[in-house]
């Protein structure tokens, strides 16, 4: 396995088109991550008080159109 200074310096060598595609797919990976991340917060109800809160709010009137 390379390690992470073999890694950056490999990218530093990149040309730039496969730079770009190198960004592209890591931002998808961060993205698919991150939805991860979120879905088994929703499971485990880890956002539950946030929504409660919110709805409270919106039910208060203390929202606004945009």
């Amino acid at each position: 396995m390379l390690t992470l200074e073999q890694i950056e310096s490999a990218i530093l060598q990149l040309p730039p088109d496969e730079y770009k595609k190198l960004l592209e797919w890591f931002a998808d990976l961060d993205y698919q991550r991150w939805d991860e991340q979120l879905e088994k917060d929703i499971a485990d109800g880890k956002l539950e008080a946030l929504a409660q809160e919110a709805i409270a709010e919106f039910e208060a009137g203390h929202s606004q159109r945009i």
